[in-house]
């Protein structure tokens, strides 16, 4: 069988995406896939000057076989800018150019061109203010293009002595609409999905999933708030009966401890600061953040934009490595199912 093609975009452009792959392609590190980049040449070619890395880019027509990995070489997929880019300077012209880059990556893997997108960190309020003012993140994005109804965002580290695996109810809005948007028809998809897909891509036969509750003391039976009572343990008894193995809904403050997580596959958290600061405590820079759901694998990047560092050299490429590893994880799982 031959490697998997990973998709690897770019992102903001002026920020660390572009340093990430280069970073990457340099770093002698062996791949068990063949990458290949989307964003604009020129801007690859400049920021390799920039950071003093020799690269060799070779830029493929859509019909071009993507070859073999091997450390200096990047084949680039290309996507051109619409404004001149400066690291560290975002520029909303080149909203449109990122999600370009983004639509090019899921058209790759659609077509059967690759087998897997791993997705540099692009910038939210620049892409708005560019033109595309309902923009909320990659996940909503991807979950719109692929036209699903539902998809979950779930991080996951090696970077301890367990894999810790987290997945979110709700992901990007404010806190004051969490408690709104959490119903037991939603609960009941992300909790399908979640179980579904730790056994499509993980090899999780039956997997245990802890479930947090919402407020304190998991709603302290209905003195601190109403929202375990009256959605999410009517959800989880629905799935309990559909043979999906759940604990919960569980305190969020006592919930990530050996205790319940030595039993667990994945934890559900409520939203998103309730269960990624802890993820990213645990392991930050050697986590991955991957879209379920989906009928295509994707893989990201835990981190943001780091303009401060764009250009610097200064990057690591921890969370890029992980992110291609489960990439590759999640792409070899896939042609076997």
């Amino acid at each position: 069988m031959s490697a998997p093609v990973l998709a690897l975009t770019s992102g903001e452009p002026a920020g660390i995406g572009p340093d990430l792959i280069l970073k990457l392609v340099c770093a002698q590190v062996p791949l068990a896939a063949r990458i290949v980049a989307i964003g604009d040449p020129d801007l690859l070619a400049l920021r390799a000057v920039q950071l003093g890395l020799e690269i060799e880019l070779y830029v493929l027509a859509g019909s071009d076989e993507v070859p073999d990995s091997r450390p200096g070489m990047l084949p680039v997929w290309p996507v051109m800018l619409e404004a001149p880019v400066e690291p560290g300077q975002l520029e909303p012209a080149n909203a449109g150019y990122v999600l370009a880059v983004l639509d090019r990556a899921i058209e790759a893997c659609n077509q059967g061109q690759a087998q897997a997108m791993v997705t540099a960190p692009l910038h939210k309020g620049v892409i708005i203010e560019g033109g595309y003012p309902h923009f909320t993140g990659h996940t909503e994005y991807l979950r719109d293009a692929c036209g699903r109804e539902e998809v979950v965002m779930m991080l996951a580290t090696r970077a301890t002595n367990r894999e810790l695996r987290v997945a979110l109810a709700t992901t990007h809005l404010p806190l004051r609409s969490v408690a709104e948007a959490i119903s037991v028809d939603g609960l009941s998809r992300v909790l399908r999905i979640l179980a579904h897909d730790l056994t499509r891509y993980f090899g999780v036969s039956q997997p245990r999933i802890a479930v947090c509750g919402l407020n304190p003391h998991a709603g302290e039976g209905g003195h601190l708030g109403r929202e375990e009572i009256d959605t999410i343990i009517p959800a989880l008894a629905r799935l309990r009966e559909e043979g999906l193995v759940l604990d919960g809904p569980l305190p969020a403050d006592t919930l990530f401890t050996p205790r319940h997580l030595d039993e667990a596959d994945a934890v559900l958290a409520m939203y998103h600061d309730q269960g990624l600061p802890v993820l990213k405590y645990a392991g930050f820079g050697r986590a991955a953040n991957i879209t379920l759901g989906l009928p295509i694998a994707r893989t990201s990047v835990d981190h943001g934009t780091a303009l401060d560092l764009a250009g610097s050299g200064n990057v690591d490429i921890g969370s890029l490595q992980v992110a291609i590893e489960m990439a590759i994880e999640m792409a070899n799982a896939s042609s076997i199912h």
